[in-house]
């Protein structure tokens, strides 16, 4: 099973040119952008590590491209990911996401299903991952 998260999930991996005009485009439209990791890629965990704080002064994508490859070079078996936020609703609304890293091998998840009252099923989604210790869960 292949994660699919952020706007271009069901699309080919991004180059690095395809990036920094994503990463351009935010710029243009004054949404500042962040960069985070995880090696722990629940769908319902939206709160990843951030790689530095957000970068609220840069208007090149050069800038954020040089955090994107030093983060990857720090975590290079985690999930990488760029987020630019939209201050318009004079909240931080997330404006853009999208994965710009991810690991070699992906193990997938695992569904889980319990029957309870009344014939009632209920699901749980378990990254496969998740059963080794944080940190080493993707690759050697």
């Amino acid at each position: 099973m292949y994660l699919r998260q952020g706007t271009f999930s069901y699309l080919p991996e991004l180059t690095d040119a395809e990036i920094a005009a994503q990463v351009r485009y935010a710029l243009l439209n004054n949404w500042p952008v962040s960069i985070e990791y995880t090696d722990d890629p629940h769908p319902r965990n939206t709160y990843w590590e951030m790689w530095g704080l957000p970068l609220f002064d840069l208007d090149e994508p050069d800038g954020v491209m040089a955090e994107i490859n030093a983060c990857r070079a720090t975590f290079p078996r985690h999930y990488v990911r760029v987020t630019a936020y939209d201050a318009t609703y004079t909240k931080q609304t997330t404006a853009l996401s999208f994965l710009v890293q991810r690991p070699a091998t992906e193990p997938g998840f695992e569904l889980g299903r319990a029957e309870g009252a009344d014939r009632r099923q209920t699901y749980s989604l378990r990254s496969y991952a998740t059963a080794r210790p944080q940190g080493q869960r993707y690759g050697g």
